[in-house]
């Protein structure tokens, strides 16, 4: 793929029309499960608008920050900013991990071989599968540990959430919120608006990092293709939302694990 296109343009295959849509049906498949739905859109970057490895992600990331910074004024509508704020040392607990793992995940992604970037992502897609179908097919309790095992626990996990999110391009949620639950014992709300105080620098610094790389000006050289599926993503993820209870999660979540999974196996295969 070149980056010397117009920014402000679209190939003949990446018609506004198809890239909105593409956006909005990945927007809706996160929103049915509560989530933004990132892990499906990488693999349509890589398989049908024909982004490299590293290229996907990076504009994944950069779709996933817009999605992010879009739901956290309607997350916060939803549960008490002063309930949050409370949860504060769970945040930093979890940063304290995540903002090391974004930096070092995205240093790993730049300078990986392109073949084996993939194979990474493949193994990774196989990893958001299984976390799909243990956090919606089994309840979630509390570990209860105690602090001096807690904090360098929610360290350790959040330096691996920070690095697969940051190879992957995505907010991480679907490991991130599974993770809240079982390590600090919140509920289920609270934990999905902590996620996003998590994911956010969290992402920023996996961004910053990829600044750094030549591989960035693939950015800069199709904003109008990120700007549209952003928003078709916004779009189909408040639809998502919409259509939360009409879909069974017996039916929903192993139908989009079998995505994920066949997503990986295409990865994997990937010259």
């Amino acid at each position: 793929m070149t980056t010397d296109q117009n920014p402000f343009s679209l190939r003949p295959t990446q018609s506004a029309p198809v890239v909105f849509g593409a956006g909005a049906t990945i927007g809706v498949l996160g929103g049915m499960i509560g989530l933004g739905g990132a892990e499906f859109r990488l693999p349509l970057l890589i398989g049908v608008f024909g982004f490299a490895a590293l290229s996907a992600v990076i504009l994944n990331k950069a779709m996933s920050l817009v999605v992010v910074l879009v739901a956290l004024p309607a997350r916060f509508a939803a549960v008490p900013a002063a309930e949050v704020a409370a949860r504060w040392p769970v945040a930093v607990n979890l940063l304290a991990g995540s903002l090391l793992g974004a930096w070092a995940g995205a240093s790993w992604a730049v300078r990986m071989r392109s073949a084996t970037l993939y194979k990474v992502l493949a193994a990774l897609m196989v990893l958001m599968a299984a976390a799909l179908v243990v956090t919606h097919t089994t309840t979630l309790d509390t570990l209860a540990l105690p602090l001096w095992a807690q904090i360098p626990s929610g360290v350790v996990a959040g330096f691996g959430i920070g690095v697969v999110a940051a190879i992957m391009g995505v907010a991480g949620g679907e490991l991130l919120i599974p993770t809240i639950v079982l390590l600090f014992g919140d509920n289920i709300k609270t934990a999905g608006s902590l996620f996003l105080l998590v994911s956010l620098p969290t992402m920023l610094v996996a961004f910053a990092r990829y600044s750094r790389d030549g591989s960035f000006t693939v950015l800069g050289a199709n904003i109008r293709f990120t700007a549209t599926m952003a928003a078709g993503s916004i779009l189909g993820a408040v639809l998502g939302g919409l259509l939360l209870r009409v879909f069974s999660d017996l039916v929903l979540i192993p139908l989009l694990a079998v995505i994920l999974l066949v997503s990986a196996v295409k990865l994997a295969r990937h010259d």
